[in-house]
């Protein structure tokens, strides 16, 4: 009797507080028998970043972690988003400690031969497959609309002193509209979800060649987090692996 799909994925993550910041305002989260990872990487004054990360990793789990429910991955994956900036944007409304916190948020869910994805923010997911690596979201950050746009190139882009300003980000505003996207899977894919701590540091070629050279998921964070600390370590960095079943 095969096993179920879900107890065959394996996945690894790591976080760091980097060489600069004295506090992590990273979270992440997984929820096994649904197939869901979650990382957030939180902003505001004080413990405010860190409060708004966690409570948004925990109650996207805790929405997508109760069990069949209708409705489509993608609407149960909306209203999960919605849940996670309601109850952060409600805490930060009612503490003014805690004012104008937020937090960038990818989740992946996979299913059997499929994975969705939804993200706010610039944390990321990166797919690879076939030795290569293909990034599957779009930042929503300033620079990125400036490249879409054609203002700004890419490289341009990156050493842009906005580089760090995003346009959309959970529990800032009542409402926020989140960016959910499909696609098929094969055996062997892996998702990297990160935060901008890793991506700052390290380039999308020393990413793949990372993966590349590190079929082992423990082993592969552990080699990424060390090369985004290597290269200066400004913020805090978190990476977490996930391998789809053979």
């Amino acid at each position: 009797m095969s096993q179920p799909f879900s107890t065959q994925i394996q996945s690894a993550a790591l976080s760091s507080v980097g060489r600069i910041r004295t506090g992590n305002e990273d979270s992440f989260g997984e929820c096994a028998e649904a197939g869901v990872f979650v990382v957030c990487d939180g902003m505001g004054g004080a413990a405010a970043g860190e409060i708004a990360s966690r409570m948004t990793v925990d109650s996207v789990i805790g929405t997508l972690c109760r069990g069949e429910e209708a409705g489509s991955v993608p609407e149960r994956l909306a209203e999960a988003v919605e849940e996670a900036n309601a109850l952060v944007h409600q805490r930060g409304a009612a503490d003014r400690s805690l004012s104008g916190m937020g937090t960038t948020l990818v989740v992946l869910q996979l299913v059997p031969g499929h994975a969705y994805v939804a993200h706010v923010g610039d944390s990321r997911i990166y797919l690879f497959r076939s030795r290569t690596l293909v990034r599957c979201t779009q930042d929503h950050s300033l620079v990125d609309e400036q490249v879409r746009m054609g203002h700004l190139t890419p490289q341009e882009a990156e050493q842009s002193p906005y580089r760090n300003i995003i346009t959309r980000a959970i529990g800032t505003q009542p409402s926020v509209a989140p960016d959910i996207s499909e696609a098929v899977t094969e055996a062997g894919d892996v998702f990297l979800l990160c935060s901008d701590g890793l991506i700052r540091e390290v380039s999308d070629p020393a990413i793949e060649s990372v993966l590349r050279e590190t079929p082992d998921l423990d082993a592969a964070c552990r080699r990424l987090i060390d090369a985004a600390n290597e290269a200066g370590g400004h913020d805090n960095i978190t990476c977490l692996l996930v391998r789809v079943p053979e």
